[in-house]
C-alpha cells in the first residue's frame, strides 16, 4: 500500500514547474537554457523520498495503510469464514446428515450473509478509498505549497520531479528544504486543527 500510495502521488506530480517560459529562437533558447544551468536557475526534488520521510505520512498515511491492512485482513477472513460455512454444509447434506429443506434454508441464510458482506465491504472499501484521495491530495498540497515557499524568492526558475531525471548535480537537490517545509506546514495546520 505504501508503493502505490508514493506511485500515485509521484504519477500527480511527475513534474512541477515553478515559472512559465514563451518560446525562443533556437539559438538564443541554447544561450539560454545554458546561462539557466550555469545560474543555477534549475532544481530537483526527490517526491518519493519527501513524501516518505514527511510527517503527514509517517503519521496519517502509515495509519491509513495499517487500518487498509487490517480491513482486508478482515474481509479475507470473514471470506474464508463464509466459504467454510458453505462447504461444510454441502457436506452435511451429501452425507443425509440433514434434509433437503434444512439445506436450503441454511443455504439461503449463507447467500444473505455473503451478500451483506458484498455489501459491506464495498462500503468500507470506498470510505478507504475517500481516505487514501483526500490524504493524497492534502499530501500533494503541501507539496506543492512548500515548493512555493521554498522558491519564494524566485531562485529557481524551473523545479523538476527527480523521478523525471536521468542525471544531476547534487547541489540541484532542494528535497531537504522542501521535506523541512512541508513538515512545518504540516505542523502549522495541526496546531490550527487543534485550536478549532
Amino acid at each position: 500500500m505504501k508503493k502505490v500510495f508514493l506511485t500515485l502521488l509521484v504519477a500527480a506530480l511527475s513534474f512541477v514547474a515553478c515559472e512559465n517560459k514563451t518560446a525562443t529562437p533556437a539559438a538564443e533558447g541554447e544561450a539560454t537554457a545554458t546561462e539557466a544551468i550555469n545560474g543555477g536557475d534549475l532544481a530537483y526534488v526527490r517526491v518519493e523520498y519527501v513524501l516518505a520521510e514527511s510527517e503527514i505520512y509517517k503519521t496519517e498515511g502509515v495509519a491509513l495503510q495499517e487500518k487498509t491492512q487490517k480491513a482486508q485482513n478482515s474481509w479475507a477472513q470473514k471470506e474464508k469464514n463464509l466459504q467454510n460455512e458453505a462447504a461444510q454444509l454441502q457436506e452435511k447434506y451429501q452425507k443425509g446428515l440433514i434434509t433437503t429443506a434444512d439445506a436450503q434454508k441454511q443455504s439461503q441464510s449463507i447467500e444473505q450473509r455473503v451478500a451483506n458482506y458484498q455489501n459491506n465491504t464495498q462500503k468500507e472499501a470506498q470510505k478507504l478509498d475517500e481516505e487514501n484521495f483526500v490524504l493524497s491530495n492534502r499530501t500533494q498540497d503541501l507539496l506543492m505549497r512548500a515548493i512555493k515557499e521554498v522558491n519564494a524568492d524566485k531562485k529557481y526558475k524551473m523545479v523538476f520531479n527527480a523521478s523525471a531525471l536521468v542525471d544531476a548535480v547534487d547541489a540541484l537537490d532542494i528535497s531537504e528544504a522542501v521535506l523541512a517545509k512541508i513538515n512545518e506546514l504540516y505542523a502549522a495546520e495541526k496546531k490550527e486543527a487543534e485550536a478549532k
